[in-house]
């Protein structure tokens, strides 16, 4: 039986290459796991104990976009005996020369690189957004999306209308919530804020 740990983005697939799968059936008693990307993490054991010898990834910076994650990665399964293959450069693992290592190095430092630069610069843009506009992400407000609720609730508010009255009042005059609801008085205390 021969077993492939197939890594496609952030999914993983076990391909069986022979009908044989008994050995798949067994729990791992203590298993370890081997973080080589954090969205990724893989039982040792079950490459291990169940003869899984190949791991297809997408590319090697999909392995890891960390350079000493990808290396020491590498070298650990290549210490339990499983070769790494990527899709897009299948020798990229495999060799041992001194020119492969250091291409190896390089372009995980180039991954890692461009990982980092991603990061800075899509946080930079969230900086000028949210400084530009007062927000930038998540859900959006009650004034974004029902602006006539809000409007009516900060006016029966300034009247002093308690918030289960303010929400009935809302019904009543045909403002619900998306699932056709009354708001409920933490909802309309969203609003007046």
């Amino acid at each position: 039986m021969t077993l492939l740990l197939l890594i496609v983005g952030s999914l993983i697939f076990l391909v069986v290459l022979s009908f044989a799968v008994e050995g798949l059936r067994q729990r791992p008693t203590a298993p370890t796991t081997l973080y080589w990307d954090p969205k990724i993490p893989i039982q040792t054991t079950l490459i291990s104990g169940n003869g899984i010898r190949y791991i297809i990834v997408e590319s090697p910076d999909r392995f890891a976009r960390d350079l000493t994650v990808q290396l020491t990665g590498h070298d650990y399964l290549k210490g339990l005996g499983v070769t790494l293959i990527p899709a897009t450069a299948p020798d990229f693992f495999t060799e041992d020369t001194p020119t492969a290592v250091l291409v190896r190095q390089v372009l995980g430092a180039i991954a890692q690189f461009e990982k980092t630069s991603l990061v800075a610069k899509l946080k930079a843009a969230r900086d000028r957004k949210r400084a530009k506009t007062g927000k930038c992400g998540g859900r959006k407000t009650y004034a974004e999306t029902r602006p006539e609720a809000v409007a009516l609730a900060k006016e029966l508010h300034a009247q002093g209308v308690s918030l289960r009255k303010i929400s009935a009042e809302l019904a009543a005059q045909g403002h619900f919530t998306a699932r056709g609801r009354p708001y409920v008085a933490t909802a309309v205390q969203s609003m007046l804020r």
